[in-house]
């Protein structure tokens, strides 16, 4: 009587265990990078994410005056990719000043690429030859045939 019993009991737990619901696990790895780096003209899109000089990002990278981030700060829009100009980044040997107290800033953009703010390159959908200031910029105006900024001949 007691192998009957015992094997009831075993057919009725593979029962159970065959109808039990299937658990998928789940594997999370959150990294706080803290705040986004505080810069006058936005940040480069990879670590350790320096300041971007004036003239790097085109004015798609800014809402209503504010950069709109790049990397694990990106707030952009999706499907987003904004003009740079890769001139100003150092994987593509820049090597000129980087922003400063009291720089005046450099105001003609020449948008040469485009990101999407998690450093992809790809198509924006529209050309950056509009593209010359933020929006909202009421700086400068021509010193001379200086064209402002202190960024040298790296146009």
């Amino acid at each position: 009587m007691s192998q009957i019993k015992m094997i009831v009991f075993s057919v009725f737990a593979i029962a159970l265990l065959c109808c039990a619901p299937r658990a998928t696990a789940q594997v999370s790895i959150g990294v706080n990078l803290g705040p986004a780096p505080y810069c006058p003209y936005g940040y480069f899109d990879y670590a350790p994410y320096d300041c971007a000089p004036y003239g790097y990002y085109g004015p798609d990278w800014f809402n209503g005056g504010i950069f709109i981030g790049a990397g694990p700060w990106f707030h952009g829009r999706h499907g987003f990719f904004g003009h740079v100009d890769n001139r100003y980044d150092p994987h593509y040997g820049y090597r000129g000043p980087m922003p400063g107290r009291g720089d005046r800033p450099f105001y003609h953009f020449q948008g040469n690429e485009a990101r999407d703010g998690r450093g992809h390159i790809g198509d924006p959908g529209h050309d950056s030859h509009n593209e010359r200031a933020l929006p909202g910029y009421r700086g400068g105006g021509d010193r001379g045939g200086d064209h402002g900024g202190g960024h040298g001949d790296h146009r």
